[in-house]
């Protein structure tokens, strides 16, 4: 082995194997430099209770895995492959002699999923954790529950720079603590004067993508050493890039602009990291790959955008999408310190002191904000319940289940949540569940390799500018067939081409691979939309005209510009979205392809469903029927319905009366008479049906549907006999009490009968000449001893006085009204003491 340099880690060593030793677990932290990505395995290599068996690390970064395992290898004196090996995305270097094994990403879930005990597997090391990746996340759960159920003696360690490490290590059953300091050097830090970067962001690009040019040839000027710039994505590191060319004066000279990002391929990254063979200096635009586990040579200075790109998932729409944000400050103190990992450096920020305290204090962990399809996979697979694992944040209730919805749709999961039989074989091909449902459904359709082709072009960075190709997904398929006008990325295709070869041999494990094709293609239609259709079924929209789609899920879509709406795609009746955008009420269509009508009826045919629809026709005052055919909120056909049944006209009638009221019903003064006493009785006896119109409305399907059989126009209801009905309520008891307890007419002393008003059923009234009533000193009664009101009126039948108590008017109020009308209605009878004195309904008695 050669001789290694201390390092600050190198302290920790004595007690980490201790206490691997003695509880199993523990927690590193240790700051940038201090070796412990490539220090810690090195060392632990010959412990005795690693007993022949491997070491798994993980590293949330593909660059970084390799370059990991390539220094451990050196520093062995070996080649990658041997002691110290790697498994990446599409690269993969490892021997039966591999030892420390580094990986990336759902690698180690998949290890987990083969094998939950992990045999041949003695340590798992989760470095850089502070990162929260998702993967390292339901990695670090799944490793406890093994450890706790199948597995005593499985070593872990989690590994951080940045990191809080308390509540890791009271996860891991409070392991252990151990904290190194870092090897790096002074970096200072600039804040760049005028407008922020985040403001600027919000305009075109060339105004904030000139002021990082600027920034960028301010320090070239004024340092010296290799310049690392940070950039949220590939879009803005090439709208950087073309304005370094034109604005750097020396950029072509003793300047080389170099790019980084994970779309490359490890030869490609490798150029940027090692020293330029040239002996210029570089200037190297990255995403945030480069923030943490690699050092690229020579870089002392850093340009901070202050941006980064992630992925935000919303649980109101279901849908998922790329959301530029800002960094938080730990972020940017660890991009800060690249600067110093070999020498004093210097910082720019491009943003003020003062917004500095306003960011974030720590980054988001992505499984609160991303997509957790993939996620909910692999825990039904695992075969427990998410709420018995242990998370360091747990995730949102909202998007799991969204998430086991999607997975219900796609037939992975029952619905209860267990893993189907269908699922199991999802979960062999490495790649979304989307995607993973539409090539094993495309194997009985003969159309695995369409399918392979898709899924690999979905899952790499676009092809093709959307600002030239549109958002047509024909496009991207042509230009992996070398059928394209538009300028593509050999690199590109070469990739994505790897990858559908390698979806193509996981899909040979599927059941049925080889089984002939049951389904001929429809080769006068492109199937690319059809394929699409079954990775993204609740993405199929219709045209609704001006550009915009209905989803089938019953949102609504529109392209994302002017360019994209030129696209013949938004005259095409179907389409199948298969990147969107939830930035509003519509959602933004990134991706689409078209897919016709009979497509979708042959593939979706166990989801579509014919739909008898009878309602009022307002204008015509009748009922029309109809059979609409949908998928999902889309209406595929509407058609004419010759027979529709009695039951269902008779409830597009109650919601025809229902929507116009029951004003529009032929109430006869009987019908309303009746209505009003049995309400009066409803405030006496609760047994008796309430009559208020909501009662009444909510309650026709028991009072009124049975006798609208045959009645198809609404002028027909005016044959109903309403009084009939509403006695039908009524008991033959309650019938018999409501004459007596609510009579229609009371007698009254001058011999009258005189109606009785039920109006309102809590006060109900009669209207009668006060003349009438001379000598009657108890107030009439109805119901249960109620006393009714009377409004006493003139000989012209005008009110004069309103009470339910007349012996008391008789005493006071009759002499003060008897002054008035007296004189109004001289000729009429007005006694003295009307007590005594004999009603009339003339305007004297007869005697008199």
């Amino acid at each position: 082995m050669t001789e290694l340099l201390n390092l600050p880690v190198d302290a920790l060593i004595p007690d980490l194997k201790i206490y691997l030793e003695q509880q199993g677990v523990a927690v590193v932290t240790a700051e940038p430099g201090a070796g412990k990505t490539t220090r810690i395995p090195i060392a632990l290599l010959h412990e005795p209770w690693l007993q022949g068996k491997r070491i798994i690390m993980l590293e949330p970064r593909r660059v970084a895995a390799i370059s990991a395992a390539r220094f451990m290898a050196a520093s062995l004196e070996e080649q990658v492959g041997e002691t110290v090996g790697y498994r990446v995305a599409l690269d993969s270097k490892v021997s039966q002699n591999t030892v420390i094994e580094v990986v990336t990403e759902g690698i180690l879930t998949a290890m987990l999923q083969h094998d939950p005990s992990l045999e041949q597997i003695g340590l798992i090391i989760f470095d850089e954790f502070h990162e929260r990746n998702l993967h390292a996340d339901l990695g670090l759960a799944l490793t406890i529950e093994s450890r706790s159920i199948l597995r005593e003696d499985l070593r872990v360690i989690v590994m951080s720079a940045t990191m809080d490490p308390k509540p890791v290590a009271h996860l891991l059953g409070d392991a252990p603590i151990l904290s190194s300091a870092g090897r790096t050097y002074p970096v200072h830090t600039y804040y760049v004067q005028g407008e922020s970067i985040f403001k600027m962001y919000q305009r075109p690009y060339s105004d904030w993508a000139k002021k990082v040019a600027n920034t960028i040839q301010e320090a070239l000027q004024q340092h010296e050493g290799d310049i690392l710039v940070f950039l949220p994505g590939i879009r803005e590191i090439r709208a950087v890039q073309r304005e370094c060319r034109s604005s750097i004066d020396s950029i072509n000279n003793s300047t080389e602009l170099l790019i980084l990002h994970g779309g490359m391929t490890s030869s490609e990254q490798d150029q940027v990291i090692i020293p330029s063979a040239k002996k210029m200096r570089k200037v190297v635009l990255a995403t945030s790959l480069a923030e943490s586990s690699i050092t690229i040579t020579g870089i002392r200075i850093v340009i901070d955008s202050g941006l980064t790109r992630i992925p935000v998932f919303s649980a109101r729409t279901g849908m998922e999408h790329l959301a530029t944000e800002r960094v938080s400050q730990d972020s940017a103190d660890q991009r800060r310190g690249r600067a110093g990992r070999t020498e004093a450096g210097i910082c720019y920020r491009l943003w003020s002191e003062e917004e500095q305290s306003y960011l974030a204090t720590t980054r988001s962990p992505e499984i609160v904000q991303s997509d957790l399809t993939s996620m909910a996979l692999h825990i039904a697979v695992w075969g427990t319940d998410i709420k018995e694992l242990s998370w360091l944040d747990q995730p949102p209730q909202a998007a799991y289940e969204q998430a086991c919805q999607l997975l219900i749709d796609l037939e992975a999961l029952d619905e209860q949540k267990g893993i189907t039989a269908h699922g199991r074989e999802l979960s062999k091909l490495r790649v979304h569940p989307r995607l993973a449902h539409m090539i094993v459904h495309a194997i009985p359709l003969g159309m695995v390799q369409q399918a392979c082709d898709l899924a690999a072009l979905l899952q790499e960075r676009d092809l093709l500018s959307s600002h030239e190709a549109g958002a047509d997904m024909e496009h991207r398929v042509q230009a992996l067939q070398g059928h394209s006008s538009y300028q593509v990325d050999p690199r590109a295709i070469q990739r994505i081409k790897e990858w559908s070869r390698r979806f193509e041999q996981q899909s040979r494990l599927i059941q049925g691979y080889n089984t002939p094709s049951s389904i001929d293609p429809d080769l006068s239609t492109s199937n690319t939309g059809m394929l699409l259709s079954l990775a993204y079924p609740d993405r199929i929209a219709k045209n609704r005209g001006n550009g915009t789609f209905l989803l089938r899920i019953g949102r609504g879509a529109s392209f994302a510009s002017s360019a994209h709406r030129s696209d013949y795609l938004t005259t095409a009746s179907y389409i199948v979205a298969a990147q969107l955008d939830d930035t509003g009420t519509d959602s933004v269509i990134r991706l689409a392809a078209e897919v016709s009508e009979s497509q979708l009826r042959r593939i979706h045919a166990n989801h579509i469903q014919s739909v008898h629809q009878v309602d009022y026709d307002e204008e015509r005052e009748s009922i029309s029927a109809r059979i609409d055919t949908y998928l999902g909120a889309i209406l595929l056909q509407s058609v004419s319905d010759p027979k529709p049944s009695a039951e269902q006209i008779q409830l597009a009638i109650i919601h025809a009366i229902r929507y116009k009221g029951l004003d529009s019903l032929n109430w006869t003064k009987a019908a309303i008479q009746w209505r009003e006493r049995i309400s009066f009785m409803h405030q006496l006896d609760p047994d008796y049906p309430a009559m208020d119109d909501s009662t009444l409305l909510a309650e026709m399907d028991e009072w009124l549907l049975p006798y609208i059989e045959g009645i198809r126009r609404f002028n027909e209801l005016k044959k109903l006999n309403l009084t009939e009905l509403l006695l039908h309520r009524l008991s033959w008891e309650q019938r018999q009490a409501i004459d007596r307890l609510a009579p229609t007419h009371i007698e009254v002393p001058s011999g009258s009968r005189i109606a009785v008003n039920y109006t309102d059923p809590k006060r109900p009234f009669i209207a009668v000449r006060l003349q009438e009533l001379f000598g009657c000193m108890t107030t009439p009664m109805i119901g249960h001893h109620i006393p009714l009101t009377i409004h006493l009126l003139s000989p012209a039948g005008r009110p004069v006085q309103v009470t339910n108590d007349l012996i008391s008017f008789w005493q006071h109020a009759y002499f003060e009204i008897k002054k008035d009308l007296k004189g109004r209605y001289p000729k009429h009878y007005w006694p003295d003491n009307p007590l005594t004195a004999e009603p009339t309904h003339r305007v004297k008695p007869r005697q008199s």
